[in-house]
């Protein structure tokens, strides 16, 4: 089964998800949502016990029923499983699509991004919107001046989340995913105490659960660093063809010239190096959620 992708399907809006998108509204992500809470209901299960079933939070549960968050493949086989096997949410998923709140100069990457076979982003800034839990992207879009409207905040979120698809294991071919992040953003407590634990918790379940997914910490204290320019995103698309993606304050740019993708290619290389390996990365994780 495969997901419809829309021109600007499932973008954040920015590469690292800050603020300043052009937002957006999908009809059918609302009708699915309100399809599921509806067969849930008659069910006669609450969003917890239904998010048991599932395998996902009732916080998940909620985003999805009210049309914030594309589900995924996972989601609607076991929702399917847990709601009687009707079919009919198997038959309504390929008909999503993500109409998403992004920047103007995203939306050449994002078409990139939703076909291309390895993923790699090195981030200093923030927690890469392709990881982050619904509360810390409303915090980090209330951090960011001007504030916006409840209405744009809402579409900011769906679109950020709806992104998330492209992790699944279930594509076909999965990406292949590489996340470098500093320490210093994991130990920011954007969003505070509580929005920092369930973050840790996002990212400790994609670890442990998505095999596609390669996690390093970039530790406080490293004197040889590869990355003092700012953040890196490199994707490879199904022709094996490289590009680049460089963001910052309201403007972006997608990168297609081979010279600047090869040293870009050099620095990321670099960085994994100079990162804690993933097994470190992950006790590190560990420690700081225990530490909360």
């Amino acid at each position: 089964m495969a997901y419809e992708n829309t021109d600007d399907g499932g973008a954040a809006a920015s590469a690292g998800g800050g603020a300043g998108a052009e937002p957006g509204v999908s009809d059918s992500l609302r009708t699915f949502g309100a399809f599921v809470q509806a067969l849930r209901e008659h069910a006669g299960l609450s969003r917890e016990e239904f998010g048991d079933l599932v395998r996902f939070s009732k916080h998940t549960v909620a985003s999805i029923e009210q049309g914030r968050r594309m589900p995924d493949l996972d989601f609607v086989e076991r929702a399917e499983a847990a709601l009687g096997n009707t079919g009919a949410l198997r038959r309504a998923a390929p008909h999503l699509s993500r109409q998403a709140g992004l920047a103007s100069w995203f939306r050449q990457w994002a078409r990139v991004e939703t076909t291309a076979i390895s993923l790699y982003t090195y981030e200093c800034r923030v927690v890469p919107g392709l990881l982050q839990t619904e509360a810390y992207a409303r915090a980090v879009s209330l951090d960011v001046p001007p504030l916006p409207d409840p209405e744009e905040l809402e579409q900011r979120i769906t679109a950020r989340l709806a992104r998330q698809e492209l992790l699944a294991v279930t594509r076909k071919p999965p990406t292949a995913f590489s996340f470098i992040v500093e320490q210093a953003v994991l130990e920011r407590w954007t969003g505070g105490e509580c929005v920092t634990r369930e973050q840790f918790g996002r990212l400790l379940e994609l670890i442990e659960r998505n095999w596609n997914v390669e996690f390093q910490v970039m530790p406080l204290r490293q004197p040889s660093h590869a990355g003092m320019d700012g953040p890196i995103m490199l994707a490879e698309t199904p022709e094996n063809r490289w590009f680049a993606y460089s963001e910052g304050q309201q403007n972006g740019r997608l990168i297609a010239n081979s010279r600047e993708i090869s040293l870009l290619q050099q620095r990321y290389a670099k960085l994994r190096s100079q990162a804690l390996t993933p097994e470190d990365s992950l006790g590190l994780l560990k420690r700081l959620r225990g530490a909360l």
